[in-house]
């Protein structure tokens, strides 16, 4: 056989060149293919019509037929059946007919003139889903320890169901390496607790196609110890299961699923392989897995329900093995080998045969290449009818999965079946040969733009059909030369590829089709985009629960391409929460769950290419409490303590706090006992005696505390005596006469016993006296009446209750009660310092005459008056406090020139002692304070008055002012100072020669013999009125004051021509004819409201014009006469030519300078003055 198909393909290669499978277009002859068809394996849903899909194409269209179980199934004649127009689908309509009816083996056929292709036999089952049988389930009563299995035997459906157990509340019974659910959905117990005892274990059964969920009857388990069960036998003899009545101890693991040493298992390629291994055993074994031959197959090995369950998908050949389950607890290991033979139903090698398109006289091949274990059989068909059945064709041979073409001719298009099948399955493939002559047409769209991303492969198409099969060349831009070499390639479809596509690769491309019956082109275009990148990745984040976490991502891509930002969860989509905020470049997650810890993937897509960058969130928390708290190695004074560490949710404990409560004697307040690292699980206790202990543990992490574990079980320790005495022993005196001896007494956790009380011992220290005792209940002081004052005594407290004395205690000091001081300190004497400042000197009181503890010395001072005449006593007392030993003291803040007396005292704890004598100091003159006031009055334009008030606070006899001025520019620099000497009688003075509109800083200071003291100042600026002032405006830069100009040169320009004119007729202009047109009341000048002329003066010089006056203020007024010019504000000094003309310019000084600008207004003509100007002419 093998040499027969060597043969074979030997022919093949000398006939001539395999034909490519190519898509023929609908619009030329073509024989059927089916394009749709249902699965082999069809389960329907019997609440829903039947619909059996069979689609086709072909030209001419095809028709179709059906056969049902092997026979003819006429459509027509069943009313309840329709066939879809233009399609072989059958629906069946079930509203009047059982669903069983339709049940069966259908094929479909497609035919036209030129083949006949046929589909899969499709199965047509409907879904099953039956009801549990009744029955009476009895209650289960099985002792702690044993094994234990529930069994679950759901009824048989189609598919298959799933199982799973849940309680009456719908939630799903908790499972773990000791209770699991197996393969066929048992529930498997490797040894009960008295936990698992409950009522309600159901197992439910869903049917996936049709959504239904069945129940079984609840299971009621009660797990009890040996003497529970004797106590209950009678209760549940009648109507119980009786499980294991022996005593249960620990045991090695035994197999519960599956028996013996050794088992088979049989699996078809590629489907999914499981094996499971339960065991039961005390403690809970655990679940390993191993392959004998070799190792797991990695990235297909799953290990489900707690190791028990080995699955591997997508099983190969390469699968078969012995696998070996190992089952181990402390007692022992029990293993179980598992034999995996790998069977495979038929499946394609290079895929199924291609459909031929060959020109008249051309060769070509069909194949039919696959495999299978056992290897399965190979048969042809044409047209649907067995080949050895079909006409002769000598242009075809048939060699075993292979029929070779030689010189084909028109006519002999037709469909061939292949069908490779074996004891596990079948395939069925059509694939026809179509002998056409065509002309080449490229079938890729005109002009279509391609676009790719730089660097990136670029495949630029060119589909194309005609027979014989066209030779396709590709040609850039202006068509010089054809595409080929290293960096592009075309294939054997057509399409060029571009290796590494860059930026001068983008362009207009054509390709041209060719064969023995024509030529045809196609133009198409390629875009060479900038790639998309991810420039700031998301960072790895842990937050705390309740918090909130930001992800950013920001991205670069190409501009002409719109990007889509996408977030990912766990390679899943992002929960439907609207705390997770996506915005263009972050991920925001508001308030953060444990649920939310995950890995967290931001991609850019856009229509060409993507980035992604990826980060994991690890939300922490506090952790949970410890539980299963244990008491060991129980001793008088000492316990060890274990527990089990609770959840750290991802923040590593770094140490357990161990608390306790004292029931005996501190009922509901917890005490920190110790820490221990958080690496350990123990703690070894130190106690003490006569405790009711109860602990808890608290676990620690970086975030915080967890809540506190339940308690333990209380532990009480024996009574002892005291280990310790009290603290705090002092002494001291409430009473001139007596000693109160405190201390700070034991708690009744450190009592050690009951019957606590006190021995308190005292003797004074001076003597070496015996020890006075008294025994005290217990208290937390004793008084001992009728002490001397004062003195110094020895102490001593020890705890004592009914099972012993504490320890010798330790010796105390304290002093009996203290009394006032009975001496004043001697030689007081004050030393003057300064005019401020006075220093006191004195010598200490002797110890035996202060009678208490020193606590330091006061001053008593006071201010009698002042040395000023006529100035009253002051009596207020000012006291200042010297704490320690001291003997002197400095008096601050002290009056100058003023008469003061002071005393000194001692004192005690007690009080103060007797004053010593009264004694009084003087104190200098010093420098005065700043005057009262500093006011301005009379100010004119170049001069003012200042007045002021003497100081508050003259401190000695003032001798005389100083006053200090200088001018102050607009930038703030200060000018030249001048100073003046004043009298001490003075209170005013007039300042002439002052600058006008300049502003000056005055500094005014009084003083005595000592020297000057601090200034008050003063600014002030010599104006005019305001009012005045306020129209002298720099109009030099207003445009209406410009075009006014303008409009005056050119009528002054027309008026001399007109006097020009006049001149040469002989007119003369007497300066007495002037004088009187300038005087003539008829004549009114010009003003700015009424457009009448006035004339202007000069006032640079800040003299008034004669006939106007000036006020006291600074300013200048205008007169009563109408004629006056200062109502214009200053000016040039006016002029007059020879012939009496008043010729004068005239120009606007403003009275003010502006302080903002820092700049004085520029001068510029006047328009009145050019009107006066203009007179002197006329």
């Amino acid at each position: 056989m093998e040499r027969r198909r060597m043969e074979a393909v030997l022919l093949v290669l000398f006939l001539g060149h395999l034909v490519t499978a190519l898509d023929v277009p609908l619009d030329l002859p073509q024989p059927p293919t089916i394009t749709q068809e249902s699965p082999k394996d069809y389960i329907i849903d019997p609440r829903e019509n039947i619909i059996i899909h069979c689609e086709a194409k072909g030209k001419p269209h095809p028709s179709f037929s059906w056969t049902r179980n092997g026979t003819h199934f006429d459509v027509d004649n069943d009313p309840n059946v329709n066939m879809k127009a233009h399609s072989g689908t059958l629906v069946v309509d079930i509203s009047r007919e059982k669903v069983e009816n339709y049940e069966g083996v259908y094929q479909c056929t497609a035919r036209n003139k030129h083949g006949t292709a046929v589909s899969n036999n499709i199965v047509v089952r409907q879904s099953r889903s039956p009801l549990w049988s009744k029955e009476k389930i009895k209650p289960i009563v099985v002792q702690e320890g044993v094994s234990l299995v529930l069994p679950c035997r759901p009824p048989a459906g189609l598919p298959p169901p799933i199982i799973f157990w849940m309680d009456n509340n719908f939630q799903r019974l908790p499972q773990s390496r000791r209770v699991s659910q197996s393969l066929n959905g048992d529930l498997y117990f490797s040894n009960v607790r008295r936990e698992d005892s409950r009522n309600d274990y159901i197992c439910y059964a869903r049917f996936p196609h049709t959504q239904t969920i069945q129940q079984k009857q609840p299971i009621n388990v009660r797990v009890l110890n040996l003497d529970a069960i004797n106590d209950t036998m009678a209760d549940f003899y009648n109507d119980t299961d009786l499980f294991s009545e022996a005593p249960v101890d620990e045991r090695r693991p035994t197999f519960l699923i599956p028996s013996g040493t050794s088992s088979t298992k049989m699996v078809l390629r590629g489907h999914v392989l499981e094996m499971e291994c339960i065991a039961e055993g005390l403690p809970t074994p655990e679940i390993s897995w191993t392959k004998i031959s070799g190792d797991l197959p990695a990235g297909r090995t799953f290990f489900l329900h707690y190791n028990k369950t080995l699955r591997i998908v997508d099983v190969s050949e390469s699968d078969a093995a012995d696998y070996r389950c190992t089952a181990k607890n402390q007692l022992g290991a029990v293993h179980h080998t598992i034999r995996v033979s790998v069977k495979a139903a038929p499946y394609w090698i290079s895929g199924p045969p291609r459909n031929l398109v060959l020109a008249p006289g051309e060769n070509g091949t069909l194949t039919c290449m696959a495999s299978g274990t056992p290897k399965p059989s190979v048969t042809w068909a044409m047209n649907g009818i067995p080949i050895e059945n079909s006409p002769k064709d000598v242009s075809r041979k048939v060699e075993d999965d292979t029929i070779i073409f030689t010189g084909v001719q028109t006519g002999s298009s037709a469909v061939y079946q292949c069908n490779i099948s074996n004891d596990y399955g079948y395939l069925l493939s059509n694939a026809f040969v179509n002998v056409l002559s065509e002309p080449p047409r490229v079938l890729t769209p005109a002009n279509k733009v391609y676009q790719v991303i730089k660097n990136h492969q670029a495949m630029i198409d060119c589909a194309s059909f005609g027979s014989p099969i066209p030779k396709i060349t590709w040609f850039k831009g202006s068509r010089s030369m054809s595409l080929d070499g290293d960096y592009y390639i075309t294939h054997n479809n057509g399409t060029l590829e571009i290796y590494v596509a860059q930026a001068q690769n983008s362009g207009k491309y054509t390709c041209v089709a060719r064969n023995s019956l024509g030529i045809y082109e196609n133009h198409v275009h390629l875009e060479v985009k900038e790639p998309t990148r991810i420039l700031k990745q998301p960072e790895y984040k842990v937050v705390q629960r309740g918090r909130s976490v930001v992800f950013e991502c920001k991205v670069k891509h190409d501009p002409s391409l719109i990007p889509t930002m996408t977030w990912l969860k766990d390679d899943g989509e992002l929960p439907d929460d609207e705390r997770l905020i996506v915005d263009n470049d972050s991920l925001t997650i508001t308030e953060v769950t444990e649920n939310d810890a995950g890995v967290y993937t931001c991609i850019m897509n856009t229509t060409l290419d993507h980035d992604s960058a990826t980060a994991e969130l690890t939300v922490v928390e506090h952790p949970d409490p410890p539980t299963d708290l244990e008491l060991t190695d129980q001793k008088k004074r000492s316990v060890q303590l274990t527990w089990t560490p609770g959840d750290e949710h991802n923040s590593p404990i770094q140490k357990f706090l161990i608390q306790y409560e004292d029931s005996l004697h501190h009922r509901g307040h917890w005490h920190n006992l110790t820490e221990v690292p958080g690496t350990r699980t123990t703690a070894h206790l130190k106690l003490s005696p006569y405790v009711h202990y109860t602990f808890r543990v608290l676990a620690l992490n970086a975030i915080g505390p967890s809540r506190p574990s339940f308690p333990s079980r209380m532990y009480r320790t024996d009574p002892a005596a005291p280990d310790e005495n009290p603290t705090g022993v002092e002494g001291f005196g409430t009473e001139h006469n007596n000693l109160v001896i405190s201390w700070k007494p034991l708690s009744g956790f450190q009592a050690n016993g009951p019957g606590l009380h006190y021995k308190v011992m005292w003797r004074q220290k001076a003597l070496d006296s015996d020890w006075t005792t008294v025994t005290v209940a217990n208290n937390s002081k004793f008084v001992v009446v009728g002490t001397p004052t004062f003195v110094p005594y020895e102490l001593k407290v020890q705890a004592v209750n009914d099972h012993g004395e504490g320890p010798e205690p330790k010796i105390a000091e304290g002093y009996s009660g203290e009394d006032l001081p009975i001496a004043a300190p001697e030689n007081v004497q004050a030393i003057i310092v300064n005019s401020t400042l006075a220093k006191v000197h004195w010598d200490p009181v002797p110890f035996h005459l202060i009678r208490g503890h020193l606590k330091g010395y006061k001053v008593y001072y006071w201010r009698k008056h002042s040395l000023h005449k006529h100035n009253p006593d002051h009596m207020e007392k000012d006291i200042l406090t010297f704490s320690g030993n001291h003997t002197h003291g400095m008096l601050p803040g002290l009056h100058p020139f003023s008469l003061y007396s002071f005393n000194v005292r001692v004192f005690n704890g007690k009080g103060e002692g007797p004053p010593s004598p009264t004694q009084q100091f003087k104190m200098p003159e010093g420098v005065p304070g700043p005057p009262t006031s500093l006011l301005v009055s009379n100010p004119n334009l170049d001069s003012l008055t200042l007045e002021w008030g003497p100081p508050h606070d003259r401190n000695g006899h003032i001798t005389g002012y100083t006053l200090k001025y200088q001018p102050v520019n607009n930038s703030n620099e200060l000018g030249p100072l001048e100073e003046v000497a004043l009298a001490a009688n003075e209170t005013s003075i007039t300042l002439p020669n002052l600058k006008y509109s300049t502003r000056y800083k005055f500094y005014l200071s009084a003083k005595t013999v000592t020297g000057p003291g601090p200034d008050i100042t003063q600014e002030v600026v010599p104006v005019m009125d305001e009012a005045v002032a306020s129209r002298q405006v720099d109009i030099a830069t207003q445009g209406w004051f410009i075009g006014l100009m303008c409009a005056i040169a050119l009528l002054i320009l027309i008026l001399l021509i007109i006097c020009f004119i006049q001149r040469n007729k002989g007119g003369k202009y007497p300066v007495k004819e002037k004088e009187d047109a300038h005087t003539d009341p008829e004549f009114q000048p010009m003003k700015d409201d009424d457009c009448t002329f006035v004339e202007y003066s000069d006032n640079e010089d800040h003299k008034p014009l004669k006939g106007s006056r000036t006020p006291s203020n600074g300013t200048v007024k205008r007169d009563d006469s109408d004629d006056s010019l200062v109502d214009y504000g200053e000016g040039g000094d006016g002029q007059f030519n020879e012939d009496g003309s008043f010729i004068g310019q005239y120009s606007g000084k403003s009275a003010s300078r502006d302080t903002a600008e820092g700049h004085e207004s520029s001068e510029a003509p006047s328009p009145i003055n050019a009107m006066n100007s203009l007179n002197s002419f006329v």
